[in-house]
């Protein structure tokens, strides 16, 4: 129970697997599952990482399915990662993390989506990836929040696809999501700005999402929720931010 109402079967089975009792994270959680399920968001996602307990045992988990295996998209951590109550950061040595979802095994080439809440303000050089496919030649899906592809700062992303779409961003903290219902288009987006990219589509990558690291670049910025899912549409996304939002705001760890 929760201020007297009954929590979300969902939330209890996340909680139960991570070990968490906290009144303050057993709130958030289940607030933002019911958000995320009045919103029709829920049913479209394959794994959400909401990064709780503050230790690499609890962020581990996948909200959607919280079994501790790799076909349930739980996290493996490797290097120096240090895990706390605000989220997780890499040393930027050698601290990555797997998800184990494979694009081509797992995903879909036109309908797909990415999104990573970020808390480090942080200018980044031409492979510090946030969260997504390693670099390559080819279709991949990443996003890099802050990077300088030649032309300053920008946020910077492919999805499914293998042309750089940047915009400039002079900060990187905050609510990024990149979004593909379409072969010939998809949605970029900052916090409540969203964007549409005309670029088509051209295959999938066989490799897995990884968190903070591309090649032998690893990128110290600190993460506060991830998520990988089906494509959602404009209101889809802005919804998801405003669910999310507020959860960072109950744990108090908001940007």
């Amino acid at each position: 129970m929760a201020g007297g109402v009954p929590l979300d079967p969902d939330a209890v089975a996340f909680l139960t697997a991570a070990g968490i009792t906290d009144a303050t994270i057993t709130l958030a959680i289940d607030t933002l599952v019911k958000d995320l399920k009045s919103y029709g968001i829920w049913t479209k996602m394959k794994a959400i990482y909401p990064f709780v307990g503050g230790t690499a045992t609890t962020h581990k988990f996948n909200l959607k399915n919280p079994v501790d295996s790799d076909a349930a998209f739980r996290l493996v951590f490797s290097g120096g990662i240090t895990h706390s109550s605000t989220g997780l950061i890499s040393n930027g040595t050698n601290g990555f993390y797997t998800t184990k979802f494979n694009t081509s095994i797992n995903g879909s080439q036109n309908n797909q989506s990415l999104g990573i809440y970020v808390r480090t303000n942080l200018d980044g050089f031409s492979s510090s990836l946030d969260f997504g496919n390693e670099f390559a030649v080819g279709p991949l899906l990443h996003i890099y929040t802050k990077v300088n592809i030649g032309l300053g700062q920008q946020f910077a992303s492919r999805l499914n696809d293998a042309t750089y779409q940047g915009q400039s961003n002079l900060d990187s903290r905050g609510f990024y999501a990149i979004s593909r219902t379409s072969s010939v288009d998809y949605l970029k987006q900052i916090d409540t700005s969203i964007s549409t990219i005309s670029q088509a589509s051209t295959g999938l990558a066989n490799a897995e999402i990884l968190g903070f690291k591309n090649s032998t670049i690893y990128t110290p910025r600190e993460q506060a929720f991830a998520f990988i899912g089906d494509g959602l549409i404009n209101t889809e996304l802005s919804n998801y931010y405003t669910a999310v939002q507020a959860f960072q705001t109950t744990l108090g760890r908001q940007v």
